[in-house]
């Protein structure tokens, strides 16, 4: 009698990796869909074509959303890692073939993007016209995750990056905070004032999942203001947080690359400058480790360095 044979799991491919990293970061099957380009059937189907050959169920379907299995959580880290390293070999022959040439994913934080991207992409059209750079608008957490998974190259952002896959942090400068306050204010247009003022103000916050919220709420726990129950009052992006301040809600703390942008859209706010040291960030570049494109990188770096020191920064690395 001849014996059943059993067929163990297939080795998946590229396509339905990349649908399902998609839908496990968007936890949404038309989000995903969208963000990748592709149909939701495609999508979907890919991702069933995936479970079907690994003969398990990775992710949950419900109406609203999608639930990745626990056992779809490893698979994903598996997932990520395989497409990271494809997209390393890509850029590895692309680098040695043509430096600044072809694509280049290049993710921003939101506190960062329209304060730094008109430098950015006027020294991309002048010194790299070959270069074809996309640009992506995102949270921290989001573009790390899309470093890890190769969905993106560099990203430009606060350092240390953090999150849960290593990076490769080259610095750019260093940025001091100001505090923002309405015209009227008792520190409005005061200078060399102690950080522990902030002890007794209202200081308005970033929603959470902005670096920049963190930030801000470590300098008041620094001088003993603990933010965490203060003002309800959060917003998306600075632009809505100055206005908040403008209308006397509050004050904030706006990095000072960001105040003549900021302080341009209104005639309400005024700037109060800290003692030194100031409160402020390192702004840098984030890649993956062992990346084919690590000497691209650092000349890109190089050249960011030099269009930027005209901006209120002190520019750090070599």
């Amino acid at each position: 009698m001849a014996s059943a044979t059993v067929r163990g799991p297939r080795t998946p491919t590229v396509a339905q990796l990349r649908a399902f990293v998609a839908v496990a970061e968007h936890r949404h099957f038309r989000e995903a869909a969208a963000a990748t380009g592709t149909s939701q059937p495609a999508l979907s189907g890919a991702v069933a074509a995936l479970e079907e050959s690994l003969g398990a169920q990775l992710v949950e379907r419900t109406t609203r959303k999608v639930i990745v299995t626990p056992l779809g959580e490893r698979v994903l880290d598996h997932a990520r890692r395989v497409l990271a390293s494809l997209q390393g070999l890509t850029e590895e022959v692309e680098a040695a073939r043509r430096p600044f040439t072809g694509p280049l994913h290049l993710g921003v934080i939101p506190t960062v993007a329209p304060y730094l991207l008109p430098d950015v992409l006027r020294l991309v059209r002048d010194r790299y016209p070959e270069l074809e750079l996309h640009v992506h608008e995102e949270r921290t957490p989001s573009l790390l995750e899309g470093l890890a998974g190769g969905r993106l190259d560099v990203l430009l952002l606060a350092l240390p990056a953090g999150g849960g896959s290593p990076t490769r942090d080259v610095p750019l400068f260093d940025e001091d905070f100001v505090l923002v306050t309405p015209p009227d204010h008792p520190l409005a247009g005061r200078v060399d004032v102690p950080r522990d003022v902030l002890l007794d103000l209202d200081v308005l916050l970033l929603e959470e999942g902005h670096c920049l919220r963190d930030q801000a709420l470590d300098i008041c726990r620094e001088v003993g203001a603990d933010q965490a129950g203060g003002s309800t009052t959060r917003a998306a992006g600075l632009s809505t947080l100055v206005q908040l301040v403008a209308g006397g809600l509050g004050v904030t703390l706006l990095p000072a690359t960001a105040l003549d942008v900021e302080a341009g859209r209104t005639d309400r706010l005024a700037a109060v400058r800290f003692a030194a040291p100031a409160p402020g960030r390192r702004i840098g570049l984030a890649t993956r480790p062992g990346s084919a494109r690590s000497a691209e990188y650092d000349r890109f770096a190089g050249s960011l360095r030099e269009v930027l020191a005209e901006l209120p920064v002190r520019i750090v690395g070599s």
